[in-house]
């Protein structure tokens, strides 16, 4: 393991290591004050931990500690560069960051913010940890994308035989109304000329596939966020978690006229205020 220190409100930076003895790379923020509770972020694709900069300040502002990993193959982190072969690596990054959150804040209500495919991500770690969270926030969830079942389909097979051929690129200027939030996309190099390959395509494929059955199952507390001009995901794939999940506890809001990434959109600061009143009334006692 390795520490440093850096800017963006001195997050602590560190490398654990992961499954296949890959360094997973993981960023935290801590308020002064011993916090009340935790956040664990799960970012998407054109993304990493140091996107989160802005989200994890608001959170530490209200007493919570932040910790989140960049994925295998992606900002920071070992591994070849945006592959993975199967969703249990992506898995077992999150859980690092569980794992190490748990042990530094220990007895603390843990939340999970999962963003786009990260959001993927969060919901399938949250099928085998439900007891582990106090909640689940799903933004911009990408159950749902642009492209036909066919099209994935032939993805998917393309992504046994080709599985590092790239297929996917998604476009920054979709990611944001704000024009400053879209060249620090641009400017950023670890996202640079980012193309998903076949094999990750397939991955969460065959993970949104598994959701879909899985999804009556979820029972935790769950906010569910998206965007009403999304590109890079569909809506109705956030209407559909909303009506099929399991939970009791279920909140559904979609954002009128808001891009793909709500929290680096123009109007993030209403969003960041519904996360966090209704994080407010899902704190335990």
């Amino acid at each position: 393991m390795s520490v440093a220190t850096g800017a963006d409100n001195n997050p602590k930076e560190e490398f654990l290591d992961g499954k296949g003895g890959v360094k997973i790379f993981i960023r935290s923020w801590r308020p002064e004050s011993a916090p009340r509770g935790v956040m664990v972020i799960s970012h998407g694709f054109n993304s990493h931990s140091g996107q989160y900069a802005w989200a994890a300040q608001q959170f530490v502002a209200k007493g919570f500690a932040v910790y989140a990993a960049d994925l295998r193959g992606r900002g920071k982190s070992e591994g070849e560069r945006f592959f993975v072969s199967a969703m249990d690596e992506y898995l077992g990054d999150v859980d690092l960051a569980v794992k190490l959150a748990k042990s530094r804040e220990p007895g603390l209500p843990v939340f999970m913010l999962g963003h786009s495919a990260g959001g993927v991500v969060a919901c399938s770690y949250a099928l085998k940890h439900q007891a582990d969270l106090a909640g689940l926030i799903c933004e911009s969830f990408a159950y749902r994308v642009p492209a036909p079942d066919l099209a994935l389909d032939t993805i998917s097979w393309i992504g046994t035989w080709a599985p590092k051929l790239g297929v996917l690129k998604l476009k920054n200027v979709d990611f944001s109304r704000d024009a400053a939030a879209v060249a620090t996309l641009n400017a950023d190099p670890l996202i640079t000329n980012e193309t998903q390959p076949a094999a990750t395509v397939r991955a969460l494929w065959q993970a949104d596939k598994k959701l879909k059955a899985s999804f009556p199952k979820i029972t935790l507390p769950v906010l569910i966020l998206h965007g009403s001009l999304d590109k890079a995901t569909v809506p109705a794939g956030s209407q559909f978690f909303h009506d099929t999940a399991g939970s009791k506890d279920k909140t559904l809001k979609i954002y009128d006229g808001h891009f793909h990434d709500l929290l680096a959109d123009t109007g993030k600061e209403g969003v960041m205020a519904d996360i966090q009143a209704w994080i407010d009334g899902h704190m335990p006692g």
